[in-house]
């Protein structure tokens, strides 16, 4: 049966081809055509909403990936960018740490130990700090903290490789301090405000001045000596007020040090240590 379909096929298309355009078979495929024409069509407008759905979902999925493929390179560069500013700004505190160390502005008696902070105050009423160094690198409690700016904390608590820093705006550190002009002394300690510093007990016999230098008082009485080398700047006299029934000057200091934006410090640690 299959072998005579076949047969009739080829004759059919023998005569398709060798008739002319107005011959029978022809006229009989125009009228095909024609009958199935609407067919067509119907088929057509049926098909196209699934074709533009596909599409659309083809665009949407292709132009999905590409947008997650250009997040994922902003994300990219973005941590390339903040990597290149914190390397910038490390290398720059470590030049000053390194001009500081080798300036006459270091103090005598002292090696240093240089450290990065590893962790920060959780809120406004701790103000302790980590640091990358502890008992092995030579560090005690009670050695001060500073950076190239001025007097940053104590040390007060001390593991094997690591230990804790107390900021100068700890409402427990006080520190003798002095005028660096006028040598008026007295006591440098937490201010009302968060990262505020006040110098107190400075009697009203003493010259106080605006904008003059307040540093680390450095006292010795016999064998007992400050815990803070003499020098370290602590901050500068931003306001000076007193009245009739005030023992002391009211004095408020604006901190040399940036505590918010530590990156690293020193630990000075006595030579003659035993």
């Amino acid at each position: 049966m299959a072998g005579v379909l076949v047969f009739v096929s080829i004759v059919l298309i023998t005569i398709y081809f060798r008739e002319p355009a107005s011959g029978g078979l022809h006229g009989v495929q125009s009228a095909g055509a024609t009958v199935l024409r609407p067919f067509e069509v119907g088929a057509e407008r049926v098909a196209r909403p699934f074709r533009d759905a596909y599409g659309w979902f083809a665009g949407l999925f292709h132009g999905t990936s590409q947008h997650a493929d250009l997040r994922d390179q902003v994300n990219a560069l973005s941590s390339k960018v903040i990597q290149n500013q914190n390397a910038t700004q490390e290398n720059a505190e470590l030049k000053k740490l390194l001009h500081y160390v080798s300036s006459t502005n270091f103090p005598n008696g002292y090696d240093y130990v240089p450290t990065a902070i590893i962790s920060r105050p959780p809120n406004e009423f701790q103000q302790q700090i980590g640091i990358d160094a502890g008992r092995i690198n030579g560090i005690r409690q009670d050695d001060p903290v500073v950076n190239a700016d001025g007097l940053v904390g104590l040390v007060t608590k001390v593991a094997h490789n690591q230990a804790e820093v107390t900021l100068l705006t700890d409402p427990s550190l006080k520190v003798s301090a002095m005028d660096l002009t006028t040598k008026a002394s007295g006591i440098v300690g937490h201010g009302q405000g968060r990262g505020t510093l006040i110098l107190d007990r400075v009697s009203k016999s003493q010259t106080i001045n605006p904008n003059d230098w307040i540093v680390t008082q450095g006292w010795r009485y016999g064998p007992l000596t400050s815990l803070y080398p003499k020098g370290i700047p602590i901050g500068i006299v931003a306001g000076a007020s007193q009245n009739d029934t005030d023992l002391y000057w009211q004095i408020q200091l604006r901190p040399r040090v940036d505590f918010g934006a530590l990156q690293s410090v020193l630990v000075l640690v006595p030579k003659n240590r035993r």
